[in-house]
């Protein structure tokens, strides 16, 4: 870790980010690194205290004659979506990240990197601890589970923050501005199984799905990338009425909010057609590479030795396919209003199939409420044609991009100065903390910005190192000029 430091910069940043790369911080266990976080400021003179939800929020005094300057928040979250390929040896529960320097760019060895939204909790910290940069007063407001339910900034309590302005740095590409955002909902489905015993002298096979890219499910949706569940259950359909086999179980994808890379069904079949099954099943792959071309060009199909005790009824077999195939995943509609931009989508995320019963996890989102309501009604009504029931949790608002805010144009000419180049402004398709932390802050001014990142939600997460620097610069450059 020293090593790679001493090849970084901002040092202080990146100093913040190893440190915090050694400590386990998936959604929902991110506590030992909330505190953390809290020591560190508190050990540089900081105000620091916790709220209900576990959030830290931080308080630095200005520099000496701004005190009276606008208090600007610096915001970020300290959670992180685990993904690691099959076959990596990590428990995200106890083990560190392990970096890796591959020139300009930092990843992560077989995980994903946590550059989502460490570096935005790292470069918090090297503001708290810089004694070289002037400034009226910061709050810093670090959440918790942002990436699993968005807990920490729904359990902000109004009246805590005081700042005029805020920074969210949970951005991934250098050069834009972001200034608005999509609201969610998640969908959950089940149903109750009912099981048989395996059917004599068949023989258990896991049916696999992957080399898939996945990424992030709002940013990466419109990209054309495989999903592993919906080729799972297309490869599941097309194949069983031939080969009549038994469906034990399946499974796939692991974050509602992640593109599933990767899923599985362990399936009885006739061994006298085996030979035949994966004659099929070649001719499967060839079909769904084709079909994905350079979107996706790593997927593979592969039929592995199984176990195996009951299978699913036939009938619920066959329903639970059916479902998977009718189920939307993807863009549902683009905005009329800004170029390239998702305006309604959905990801059919996770499933899987317990002792009794199979689960499904869809996550909707829109810019637009009554289009992201809509689109749920009918996955809800899709499901009860099925059998199946469904309801929805986990809504979060939309951010409403306000271009004329006086804080907008802070950031645009502080970024004139520093890179004599004008930021893009856009509105992104995925959930920000923007829209629940201004749903209840209303007359806070916010922007997003951060450096590049790429594949995010994903064991090929990595940052660039470059970028990272630039973002600092802008950084300092608007906590200057407020």
């Amino acid at each position: 870790m020293n090593a790679l430091l001493e090849t970084l910069e901002p040092k202080l940043l990146w100093s913040y980010f190893l440190e915090l790369s050694k400590i386990p911080r998936g959604s929902k266990n991110e506590a030992a690194a909330a505190a953390w976080v809290a020591d560190q400021a508190k050990a540089l003179g900081c105000e620091v205290e916790r709220d209900a939800v576990g959030n830290v929020i931080i308080r630095k005094k200005a520099t000496l004659g701004r005190e009276s300057h606008p208090t600007i928040c610096l915001q970020a979250h300290v959670d992180m979506v685990c993904e690691k390929n099959e076959g990596t040896d990590h428990d995200f529960t106890r083990d560190p990240i392990q970096l890796l320097r591959d020139g300009d760019l930092l990843r992560a060895k077989g995980t994903t990197l946590g550059a989502d939204n460490g570096i935005g909790v790292a470069a918090a910290l090297a503001v708290l601890g810089s004694q070289d940069i002037a400034h009226g007063p910061i709050e810093a407001l670090i959440t918790i589970d942002e990436e699993t339910g968005l807990t920490g900034a729904n359990g902000l309590q109004p009246g805590v923050l005081k700042a005029k302005f805020l920074l969210n740095l949970d951005s991934e590409e250098e050069g834009y501005l972001t200034i608005g955002c999509a609201g969610g909902e998640d969908t959950i489905v089940t149903r109750k199984l009912s099981r048989t015993g395996i059917p004599a002298g068949s023989r258990a096979f896991r049916l696999k799905v992957f080399g898939l890219k996945g990424g992030h499910s709002g940013i990466d949706i419109h990209a054309g990338r495989g999903n592993a569940i919906r080729i799972l259950a297309q490869v599941l359909g097309s194949l069983k009425p031939d080969f009549g086999f038994g469906l034990a179980s399946i499974k796939g994808g692991n974050k509602r909010n992640a593109i599933p890379r990767e899923a599985s069904a362990m399936i009885l079949l006739d061994p006298v057609k085996e030979k035949a099954f994966r004659e099929a099943l070649a001719a499967q792959e060839a079909h769904w590479r084709a079909a994905l071309g350079a979107h996706d060009p790593g997927l593979h199909l592969a039929l592995e030795a199984g176990e195996a005790t009951q299978i699913m009824s036939g009938a619920g077999a066959d329903a639970l396919i059916r479902l998977l195939l009718a189920l939307p995943h993807g863009v549902e509609a683009m905005s009329p209003d800004i170029a390239g931009l998702v305006q309604t989508s959905t990801n059919l995320g996770v499933l899987d199939t317990r002792e009794g019963e199979v689960e499904v996890n869809l996550l909707t989102r829109s810019s637009i409420n009554a289009s992201k309501t809509a689109l749920s009604e009918r996955i809800a009504a899709t499901c009860a044609l099925g059998g199946f029931e469904s309801h929805v949790s986990g809504g979060y608002p939309g951010w409403k991009p306000e271009p004329k805010a006086s804080l907008v144009q802070i950031v645009q000419d502080a970024n004139q100065k520093t890179f004599a180049k004008p930021l893009e402004i856009m509105a992104i398709h995925a959930g920000l903390e923007c829209g629940l932390i201004g749903e209840k802050y209303t007359q806070m001014e916010m922007v997003s910005f951060g450096p590049s990142m790429w594949d995010v939600h994903t064991p090929d997460e990595h940052v660039s190192v470059p970028s990272v620097g630039n973002f600092w610069k802008l950084l300092v450059a608007v906590l200057e000029a407020v």
